[in-house]
């Protein structure tokens, strides 16, 4: 992603006269993305257009409308084993199962932007599978948002649209101060996170992939 595709991450309305990248409606304030499987890359949309290529096969594979479905698993958590198996530098990573690999790419938000690992997939296979959240991963346009639990508050593995990851990162970019990111920005975290639980219901029996 590039730092302009980024910064739309950043929940606030958008520029007026932003437009659909698809049609060329007006945007509400709250809108939605596709994601282009070609270019790797995310696109502001319409709800007309969200709508229309909602639908499989829609969009001719190129195009994916990111879903609305958050999902928690409360029993999954990451120990400091799986902490160093996995690399995660900064409590935080977030996972999605890319279509043209096939296989799960992991990446570290931090103020730098998004690092991607080059940790075997095999790995994170291994410690990601142990919940049913990644056997449920729409590729693409879903991803597995980790954060490990520290002396502020609980851990969190919740499967979430994918452009909420992107948010994060953009947020980070935004806010970051000095070496532990200021009050603003902890703060600023702290209620992202909040809102992806409230959003999140938990992990079912009848959830299946």
């Amino acid at each position: 992603m590039t730092t302009d595709v980024l910064r739309q991450f950043a929940r606030r309305p958008p520029p007026p006269g932003e437009r659909c990248e698809l049609c060329g409606e007006p945007l509400p304030a709250e809108h939605r993305h596709l994601v282009d499987t070609r270019l790797r890359s995310l696109k502001c949309v319409c709800p007309s257009c969200h709508l229309l290529l909602d639908r499989p096969g829609a969009g001719g594979g190129r195009f994916r409308a990111v879903p609305a479905r958050y999902l928690v698993d409360p029993a999954f958590q990451l120990d400091e084993q799986d902490r160093a198996r996995l690399q995660i530098p900064v409590g935080l990573a977030f996972f999605f199962r890319n279509s043209a690999l096939d296989r799960l790419c992991a990446f570290y938000p931090s103020p730098a932007g998004a690092t991607e690992s080059e940790l075997d997939p095999r790995t994170w296979d291994e410690v990601l599978g142990r919940t049913r959240l990644t056997a449920l991963l729409e590729p693409d346009v879903e991803a597995l948002l980790v954060q490990r639990a520290d002396g502020a508050g609980p851990g969190l593995c919740a499967l979430v649209p994918v452009d909420v990851c992107y948010e994060l990162v953009g947020r980070m970019r935004l806010h970051w101060k000095g070496f532990d990111g200021g009050s603003e920005a902890r703060a600023d975290l702290a209620a992202f996170f909040e809102r992806v639980r409230a959003a999140a219901r938990p992990l079912g029996p009848g959830d299946t992939p």
